[in-house]
């Protein structure tokens, strides 16, 4: 049998299962642990990155850690506001994508002229 079909026969089954048993609250609340996760996980990942370069961090000027870390909260705000209040379309999406884009260049901004040796 085809690897495909075989997986696609699974997922099928998975969800006869879910049906008759009438586990869909049960699936929601594995979902949002899912989400919870998720977004844990991802904060995790920028705080090890954070703790290898603090040291150099520390040495920007005020203007800059301040721009630096502002810029990374509101990032991870926007995120967990998405987790929690999904996005449907239209303005709240241009919304959610437009902070992200402009907090996510401030960053860059700030990371480039720090790291502008001489110029």
């Amino acid at each position: 049998m085809n690897a495909t079909l075989r997986g696609f026969l699974i997922i099928g089954l998975i969800v006869v299962v879910i049906v008759v048993l009438q586990l869909q609250r049960t699936v929601a609340s594995l979902f949002l642990l899912a989400q919870i996760g998720f977004f844990l996980a991802i904060a995790y990942f920028i705080f090890l990155a954070w703790r290898d370069r603090r040291q150099e961090i520390s040495m920007w000027s005020n203007r800059s850690r301040i721009v630096f870390y502002g810029s990374a909260v509101l990032l991870v705000v926007n995120v967990a506001v998405r987790f929690w209040e999904p996005v449907g379309g239209g303005w709240n999406l241009i919304a959610f994508l437009a902070v992200f884009v402009l907090a996510g260049f401030a960053m860059w901004r700030v990371w480039r002229d720090e790291h502008s040796y001489g110029y």
